[in-house]
């Protein structure tokens, strides 16, 4: 598809603006060494990623309008766009260092350079800091910029409270198994990963389009019900998909995590899987991994995993039908198209 490869460009060209920006910004005086620290910091951490989130924003803003963008339009849709990117880098960089990660989109993770290390905590910071620099600078005149920063705000908060609980619930203490259930990954997931993944930019997009975002409180709700599938695939890939085709190599199992798969087998296991289960699980040796994933095919989670796919699929259609504005609807239907049966 050209179009979304030109969507793309003139998407990565708001980018540049938004640098040049940042680093000529009169609130600081910069010096050579520390605007190419930045602009190397920047390009390292931002641009990298699918930018799903980020695009998703000139998307939706799109279709509630049902026209073209004008010039304006699109820059501002896609400013929004790039505070989120702003937003999810500085949560990657420093959930980085947390848990002690080696590489992160195919590339070492940043804190891992040699001339960079503990510095990242700081870059972090920056990163953070830029999302209110880029709002100040170009909504500061709108009707709808305390309703935005307020949201960026309100969704930092929530994101960061759902890696507190993902954090404290698999490092506290001996690694507890007992610990895990699908309230509890249910919970991690919504805050840390729906809420700026999935209601962000759709947020973003209805405030720009002049919404008031209390008017849409089920359209919040159909959001973060479908993070919530988002991250069962994710976790499920993590085990079952194609490292070739997922374009990384899954270690949920080794690295403890409260993965969907490992909860729906604990709740189904018998005592002997669940003993199995409890020896093996969150282990580095590929032998325990191995023994893990044997239970794994042995409960059949594969089809149990595509029994919840179809159910939460008809649900959220459900849902999205129920909407009394076929805009918005659009919105939603493109959402879940987008990473309904992904492999990737």
């Amino acid at each position: 598809m050209s179009s979304s490869i030109d969507l793309k460009s003139k998407f990565l060209k708001v980018y540049d603006t938004l640098k040049q920006e940042l680093i000529n910004d009169p609130a600081f005086e910069f010096d050579d060494d520390s605007r190419q620290w930045i602009q190397k910091m920047l390009d390292y951490n931002v641009p990298g990623g699918k930018l799903n989130r980020g695009l998703s924003v000139v998307d939706s803003y799109q279709l509630l309008k049902g026209g073209e963008l004008s010039d304006d339009e699109f820059f501002l849709s896609s400013a929004l766009g790039w505070c989120i990117e702003w937003l999810q880098a500085y949560f990657l960089v420093l959930d980085d260092i947390m848990d002690e990660s080696h590489t992160r989109r195919g590339q070492p993770c940043w804190f891992r350079l040699p001339k960079v290390g503990i510095i990242a905590a700081n870059d972090g910071i920056l990163l953070r800091n830029h999302v209110p620099r880029i709002l100040k600078k170009h909504f500061r005149g709108k009707p709808y910029y305390v309703d935005l920063v307020d949201l960026f705000n309100e969704v930092e908060f929530q994101t960061a409270s759902g890696q507190m609980i993902d954090l404290i619930t698999t490092l506290v203490g001996e690694k507890d198994l007992s610990k895990y259930s699908l309230s509890i990954h249910r919970r991690i997931v919504q805050y840390k990963t729906a809420y700026y993944s999935f209601y962000l930019p759709v947020a973003c997009a209805l405030l720009m389009f002049g919404e008031d975002l209390d008017n849409h409180v089920e359209v919040k709700n159909v959001l973060v019900e479908m993070g919530t599938y988002f991250q069962v695939q994710d976790d499920y890939l993590d085990c079952f998909g194609a490292p070739e085709v997922i374009g990384k190599i899954g270690t949920d199992i080794e690295d403890f995590k409260c993965s969907w798969l490992v909860v729906k087998a604990l709740e189904l296991a018998n005592e002997e899987q669940k003993k199995v289960l409890h020896e093996n699980y969150g282990k580095k040796d590929p032998a325990a991994v191995a023994k893990v994933k044997e239970v794994y095919h042995t409960l059949n989670l594969q089809a149990v995993f595509e029994d919840y796919e179809a159910t939460s699929y008809k649900k959220l259609i459900t849902s999205i039908e129920n909407h009394p504005s076929k805009a918005v609807q659009a919105v939603l239907k493109s959402f879940l198209g987008k990473i309904y049966k992904r492999q990737k």
